[in-house]
């Protein structure tokens, strides 16, 4: 089913909006062809990095079991209001974050929007270094194999994969690819590309799920995925509730204008808390089933030690030396870092569309430059990070830490407290009979989800400065 092409706020044409940000008359806005190229699409930006490299050291990080409990609970309990707060601003605007916040909010609540153009350019500057270095590792599978399988060595191997010219190089690889699914537009670039991409990763997925369950150590990665240890969680709070509302923020695309510019894209028609359940069960499902892939390989090729390393290197030093010990390894392997290639690229077209629809929307560009300069602007932050790893700390704190909740926080008060009739309204469209069900989201908004992300706000920033104090301090001094 097509999607309505009707962009105004109920009647009215192109103008309206036009007259709202004071540009001149823009061509029609591209739509979704279908409500699966939507799905897909939200659940390609979901299940990314996310979900693939950052979670197992986040799991590692957080005590295995103890780390996906507080996750799953903060994912049921936030991430679903949270994903509906910014589904209604996207839907009842047609607008990219800017415009959106522009057209809907009065005061300083009119600039929120532009926290979102650098959220996405901080986290694409990380995100295609990271990505890259997962292509280089599907490379080096075809050409050499996966042989080094002394944990030193294959420390060494990531070393010189993630800084230095070959990293540069595959941030670039990965950039221009980037940056050519999203130049073709909507329906004939990203829909098409994630409806072959999502279910593509889903599959082998299952396939490294399957083979990790006949592994002889499956059981042990099982009981340290899934067995909680209670007494971590009591004495870890405070490092576990900022790490999982940034990872739960961080692959739900929340807090970074996505699910905006996505929902701004969608029709009046369509049920917005059933798509909000659908994506969200796609990508904790994905998530729970990376775990079951992952560990079982790593603790069988490597140990449980190395399970529960928290560095962001130790996916790939951890599985290089596992795909080495066990039978299989190079065609597992190669299996594993095209799937996160195909899931990086997946996210990071949503991440780029944010500023991309921002350029076409605000200042009347067509879609190939205004996707030229932002990913130029994006390529060029992210050179930093290809020489030093230092950056992407100092990046990845200050995005998942902060600036995710942050702009999430402000978006929840806006429409909790400043707009909670328009919320409520736009939420109804789609619904037969919503009754009381607006009403509790929105006191599901207003009061706990609040509360909760002010605290994980608090304990990101205490966490962010002890980072600049420390490790980011003693490297410039060094």
């Amino acid at each position: 089913m097509v999607v309505s092409n009707d962009y105004s706020f109920g009647t009215g044409p192109c103008l309206f909006i036009v007259l709202l940000q004071s540009q001149m008359c823009m061509s029609e806005r591209e739509t979704w062809a279908t409500r699966t190229g939507f799905i897909f699409a939200a659940v390609g930006s979901a299940v990314g990095l996310g979900n693939i490299w950052r979670f197992p050291f986040a799991v590692g990080e957080g005590g295995g079991a103890a780390f996906l409990l507080v996750y799953l609970l903060f994912i049921a309990l936030i991430g679903f209001p949270a994903i509906l707060v910014e589904f209604v601003i996207g839907r009842r605007t047609n607008l990219n974050p800017v415009g959106a916040l522009q057209s809907l909010a009065t005061g300083p609540w009119r600039y929120i929007g532009y926290l979102f153009l650098v959220t996405g350019f901080a986290i694409m500057a990380y995100y295609s270094v990271v990505a890259g270095w997962f292509v280089r590792y599907f490379v080096i599978g075809i050409t050499d194999g996966y042989t080094v399988a002394d944990p030193e060595a294959a420390g060494a191997l990531f070393g010189s994969i993630a800084t230095g010219l070959d990293s540069l190089l595959y941030h670039t690889i990965f950039m221009a690819a980037v940056i050519g699914v999203v130049a073709v537009g909507i329906r004939d670039g990203i829909e098409k590309a994630v409806k072959f991409m999502v279910p593509a990763i889903i599959v082998l997925l299952l396939v490294l799920t399957v083979y990790g369950a006949t592994l002889s150590d499956a059981g042990l990665a099982y009981e340290y995925y899934l067995s909680p240890d209670f007494g971590v969680i009591i004495d870890q709070w405070q490092t576990l509730l900022p790490l999982a509302a940034g990872q739960a923020f961080f692959t739900l695309s929340l807090g970074m204008g996505v699910m905006i510019t996505y929902a701004s894209y969608l029709g009046e028609d369509r049920n917005l808390v059933k798509d909000a359940l659908t994506i969200i069960g796609f990508d904790t499902g994905i998530a729970v089933l990376v775990g079951f892939a992952v560990f079982p390989i790593i603790i069988t090729g490597a140990g449980i030690e190395a399970a529960g390393e928290e560095t962001v290197n130790a996916i790939f030093v951890s599985l290089a030396a596992a795909f080495s010990d066990i039978t299989g390894g190079r065609i597992l392997g190669l299996l594993f870092f095209g799937t996160v290639a195909l899931a990086a690229l997946s996210s990071a077209i949503s991440i780029l569309e944010v500023v991309v629809s921002y350029i076409i929307d605000q200042f009347d560009v067509d879609r190939r430059p205004a996707t030229a300069i932002a990913g130029g602007g994006i390529f060029l932050l992210g050179i930093p990070v290809t020489q030093d790893l230092i950056f992407l700390d100092l990046l990845d704190g200050f995005v998942n830490g902060i600036l995710l909740v942050l702009g999430a926080l402000l978006l929840v008060l806006l429409v909790g407290w400043m707009i909670p009739d328009a919320g409520r309204d736009e939420l109804a469209k789609g619904i037969t009979d919503i009754g009381k069900r607006g009403d509790i989201w929105l006191w599901l908004v207003r009061i706990p989800l609040v509360v909760v992300l002010v605290v994980t706000l608090a304990l990101g920033i205490e966490g962010y400065f002890e980072f600049l104090t420390g490790s980011f301090s003693e490297w410039l001094a060094s």
